[in-house]
């Protein structure tokens, strides 16, 4: 059965066309600062580095779910439910990855922020 549905949703994705194809995924940032080591510069930079790829992940999600959709809209009647539900399963993942992809980045910097923070405030005291 499952190759069976296999075989129907890849059927279903060639008479679409390549769904997903312009729309590649953004890297992470290459390196994000430590905050036990680094400036203030590096910091702001890390926090720049993050905001970019904040911005690359909510423009991958939106292509996806526009692609999606006119992928959707090309299969027309010929696309069966069963295909239908098949692809927006795979963009729900990948939409899904993305987004946690995106959070641990933020969460990673966020805990440098608050060492470096922590840091700084003690040569402060």
């Amino acid at each position: 059965m499952k190759a069976l549905l296999a075989m129907a949703f890849t059927a279903g994705l060639a008479l679409v066309g390549p769904a997903y194809a312009d729309c590649p995924y953004p890297p992470a940032p290459d390196k994000l600062p430590d905050g036990a080591t680094a400036t203030l510069e590096d910091m702001l930079a890390g926090q720049k580095a993050v905001k970019a790829y904040q911005t690359a992940i909510d423009a991958y999600v939106a292509c996806i779910d526009k692609e999606l959709d006119a992928a959707i809209t090309k299969g027309g009647d010929q696309l069966k439910p069963a295909q239908k539900a098949d692809m927006q399963h795979v963009e729900a993942q990948k939409h899904n990855a993305a987004i946690d992809q995106e959070q641990a980045v933020a969460d990673r910097f966020n805990e440098q922020v608050k060492v470096f923070k922590a840091r700084t405030a003690d040569k402060k005291g």
